[in-house]
Parts: structure tokens; C-alpha cells; sequence
């Protein structure tokens, strides 16, 4: 179920976070020259409520990290959508220790408009059996700012052909 949001106001409070918190996966450095992380035009036709089809085999997968690493996630679920005309099919994942979902995906702006190694969604379910998937707030792991933070990489089964023109955009 969707519930107001403000889009606008999420990225002006994630910049704002970016630029003075001491959490923020920016450096000193880049934070001193920080003006604000770059999206795509908010874009509602990838914000989506979708059937989270459950995995009959929710396994383990491993998932290698930026530094090498090795997390372990569980295959839970398939989400199925369009962009455009083209289909497109994604594994939902639930994070380790069970604490909510996560959606790593890559697409065809990955490494050329996006972070090369894709984007994020963390995502709760609703209670009828579907999620709301806004590709509008897809982030960019901290491994995208900084190479001191481990993100893991996103698995094959996620990386599509078509373009996902929403989210944030490559840190420069």
C-alpha cells in the first residue's frame, strides 16, 4: 500500500545527511565540495506495487562483497514488472538476520549514468502478499563513495537489459 511521500524532500534530507553527518559515507573531503547527489527526474512509472512471488526453494545464496567478502542472503521471492514494453524480473532477497528485504539490481545504465556495480532498494511487504518498489529512491551502496566501505555486489540473476531511468545517479 502507498502512502504519501515526498520525494523531493527524501533527497533534499539524504543530501543534507551527506553533507554534515558523521555517518555519512562521504570523506572530509568530499564532503567540503558536497552540493548534492545527482538523480534522474522523478520518473512514476517505476514506482511500482508488485505480487512477490515466493521462491518454493528459499536457499542461501552467497554474495561476494566490494572488499572480498563473502554475506550470506536468502533467494526469498520474484518480482515481475515492465519498463517500457520490455518485461523484466528481479530476485528479492531477505537480508541477513532476516531483517527486511533487500533488492540489489543492475541495469543498462549501470557503470555509464549509474554505479557500475548497480543499485539498491530496501523494501517491507505489504500485508496483502505485494511490495512497493520505487525505483525512484534506489541508492548507491557507500562502497559508491568511498572504497573503505564493503557493499555486496549484485548477483547475475539481477542484472537486466533495460534501462531503469530512476534513482540516484553516479557520484561524481
Amino acid at each position: 500500500m502507498k502512502t504519501a511521500f515526498d520525494l523531493e524532500e527524501f533527497r533534499t534530507m539524504k543530501d543534507e545527511f551527506f553533507k554534515r553527518d558523521p555517518h555519512s559515507p562521504l570523506t572530509d573531503e568530499q564532503k567540503s565540495g558536497f552540493n548534492g547527489l545527482i538523480y534522474f527526474e522523478p520518473n512514476p512509472a517505476l514506482d511500482l506495487t508488485l505480487k512477490l512471488e515466493p521462491l518454493k526453494t528459499q536457499d542461501k545464496i552467497e554474495v561476494q562483497m566490494s572488499t572480498g567478502d563473502i554475506q550470506e542472503y536468502i533467494r526469498w521471492g520474484k518480482i515481475q514488472f515492465e519498463v517500457g514494453d520490455e518485461p523484466a524480473e528481479l530476485t528479492v532477497f531477505l537480508s541477513p538476520g532476516g531483517h527486511g528485504y533487500f533488492l540489489p539490481f543492475a541495469d543498462a545504465t549501470s557503470g555509464k549514468e549509474t554505479y557500475g556495480a548497480g543499485r539498491y532498494l530496501d523494501l517491507e511487504p505489504n500485508a496483502d502478499g505485494t511490495i512497493h518498489v520505487d525505483f525512484n529512491i534506489a541508492y548507491n551502496p557507500y562502497c559508491a563513495y568511498d572504497d573503505r566501505w564493503s557493499c555486496p555486489l549484485t548477483p547475475f540473476e539481477n542484472r537486466l537489459t533495460v534501462r531503469i531511468e530512476a534513482g540516484e545517479k553516479k557520484f561524481e
